[in-house]
């Protein structure tokens, strides 16, 4: 799985499926679940890349190689696309930093796993800052679905960091500020094009540990 999640590779572009699907099942229409996949990657690279406002539901519809009644009939429409686009995203950023984490050795080392999965991210070629800030600067003030969303996959992480400082034996305080860290990094990763955040709040956090008495 690749280190995003926001951030694991869909492999095929929806219209070479859908093209696939033409040429060698043709006896055979692809199923609902086929489909609502194909919308979703297609969906996925679009809004992550360009935004969420700037890709309509035309565009949407040809990206994907699925005609719009059979697209509104498995949707109802572009905000529930949204909304299933933001939850998958949310399960793979979940398994990305678990995956990361699970592969370090010491508490320290897991608890610095965060960052180091952060960097590797930060790193592709196509990263374009956290999808979950993205959407929320785009739609939270309008749309209370999508806040909620981001709202509850920021909470997981923070929970998930939570579990593993408590796992470590420190303090509630520092689980709060090594997740600040890590959001502000993504922000500010974003901004700049690089990487360098990640590094700098693996710094930052590593003192934040040490200080906690956290050298296990």
């Amino acid at each position: 799985m690749s280190p995003t999640l926001e951030n694991e590779r869909f492999p095929r572009n929806p219209r070479e499926v859908a093209m696939s699907q033409v040429q060698g099942t043709a006896r055979r229409a692809p199923s609902d679940d086929e489909l609502r996949e194909r919308v979703l990657t297609a969906a996925d690279r679009l809004y992550y890349r360009r935004g969420i406002q700037a890709v309509g539901m035309d565009e949407l519809r040809t990206e994907a190689g699925v005609p719009m009644k059979r697209l509104y009939a498995l949707f109802g429409g572009k905000d529930a696309v949204v909304a299933e686009v933001l939850r998958r995203r949310s399960a793979l950023w979940e398994r990305g930093v678990r995956a990361a984490v699970d592969a370090a050795g010491t508490p320290r080392e897991r608890l610095l796993a965060v960052y180091d999965h952060l960097a590797a991210w930060f790193g592709e070629t196509d990263f374009h800052g956290c999808i979950f800030i993205n959407s929320f600067g785009e739609l939270g003030g309008c749309s209370p679905e999508v806040a909620e969303i981001v709202r509850a996959h920021k909470a997981t992480f923070q929970d998930y960091v939570a579990g593993l400082v408590a796992d470590a034996g420190g303090p509630p305080v520092l689980a709060a500020q090594l997740a600040i860290l890590a959001e502000g990094a993504q922000t500010t990763a974003a901004i700049a094009g690089t990487a360098e955040a990640a590094t700098q709040a693996r710094a930052a956090a590593a003192t934040l540990i040490d200080a906690a008495g956290l050298r296990g």
